[in-house]
């Protein structure tokens, strides 16, 4: 993910394994959801895997199918993350705890190991429960990928709050962008 130029957009990436499932899924629908809030001019979000067994590879074509059924558009070519890409991303999405072990292994330092969060540390219910993993649907059926989608969107209100509390604080603004708490996805899916 390196950054080219003078962008000064708060950037988020998720990880995931091979980048070909999960990450991908919650880059697309974090994206949407940026979209609807109206920040999607000021948040650069992108996605990559621990491993690069599947770099320059679609999304698997079961994310594919899930989220074009909820209406989420998917562009995507995997990669694998470096470590030198701390130095341009504010905040790194790891799926699952192994993730963020590698994740904070591979920070040059503390401060960008800190930058490492769980995504279903942003759903209430999950960090109750301490249920902070998104399974791996890879080797599952169609049903995983349902599941997986349903996690990701469970964690985007917080996410989206934090990231918004942000990009507000920087700018000096208060408060989500025009769409305010507007939707995307399946109907009843509820959610910014």
């Amino acid at each position: 993910m390196p950054v080219h130029g003078p962008d000064r957009r708060y950037r988020v990436c998720f990880v995931c394994t091979g980048n070909i499932c999960r990450s991908p899924m919650a880059e697309a629908v974090f994206r949407a959801r940026l979209e609807d809030a109206g920040l999607d001019d000021r948040v650069r979000t992108d996605s990559a895997g621990t491993g690069g067994w599947h770099v320059g590879e679609p999304a698997d074509p079961r994310t594919a199918a899930v989220l074009g059924t909820a209406d989420y558009p998917l562009l995507h070519a995997a990669r694998r993350f470096e470590p030198d890409w701390f130095q341009h991303i504010d905040l790194v999405i790891a799926l699952d705890e192994g993730h963020r072990s590698e994740l904070r292994r591979l920070a040059p330092d503390a401060a960008e190991a800190g930058k490492v969060r769980l995504l279903r540390s942003y759903d209430p219910v999950s960090a109750e429960r301490g249920e902070l993993d998104v399974p791996d649907p890879y080797y599952g059926g169609d049903e995983g990928f349902q599941e997986c989608l349903d996690l990701v969107e469970a964690a985007m209100p917080g996410l989206l709050a934090e990231v918004a509390a942000v990009v507000e604080a920087r700018e000096g603004r208060t408060g989500i962008g025009p769409a305010g708490s507007a939707g995307r996805g399946r109907a009843g899916s509820g959610g910014p």
